[in-house]
């Protein structure tokens, strides 16, 4: 009996082994996979470009941030300024606070200088898609997600974004009249 164990116990052991090594020689043999068919080449990942973006051209977008005078909101940009390559994504945040001591909805209508560069302006995410609804006292930053499509004409070095917010009656939000499209 103790010899049949004994035979048991060193089949177990080389079995172990055996999977232990398969194991580590996965590692390279995984690698020398991704090498042959280019998957998962993370290295040179790394290194591609988006050949969307104009390298070759800088345009200076500037922030402004307005609320109606009916509203009790402070709207800000938390920067004013930035230098972009057409193409480029770019991300900006803006931040709000409900000054008042009751729950207000508004609605943020953007606009652009100069007015052609509205065109260019492609927006992919943005607080003035929808109403935003703000608790009493309650501080909130918003992103805007955007690309400045390379198109845009040469002559234009500076664009400026400037949102205002005006509050959203309960007619204006029934009726939906302040909606703003996605490339607003």
């Amino acid at each position: 009996m103790l010899m049949g164990n004994a035979k048991t116990l060193t089949k177990l052991v080389v079995v172990t082994l055996l999977m232990f090594g398969f194991g580590f020689a996965l590692v390279p043999f995984y690698y020398k996979i991704c090498e042959a068919t280019g998957i998962n080449s993370g290295g040179e990942q790394s290194l591609v470009n988006n050949t969307q973006v104009d390298t070759s051209r800088w345009v200076t977008l500037e922030f402004d941030a307005n609320t109606n005078t009916a509203l009790p909101w402070q709207f800000k940009p938390l920067q004013n300024s930035l230098k972009v390559h057409p193409g480029q994504l770019v991300q900006v945040e803006y931040e709000v606070v409900n000054n008042s001591d009751r729950a207000i909805v508004g609605q943020a209508v953007p606009s652009y200088g100069p007015a052609r560069a509205a065109a260019f302006f492609k927006k992919i995410e943005c607080f003035c898609f929808t109403p935003q609804t703000l608790a009493a006292g309650e501080r909130r930053r918003m992103p805007v997600l955007f690309v400045l499509d390379r198109a845009m004409d040469q002559e234009v070095h500076t664009v400026t974004l400037s949102y205002t917010f005006f509050e959203m009656g309960a007619k204006a939000q029934t009726t939906g009249r302040l909606r703003v499209s996605p490339h607003g």
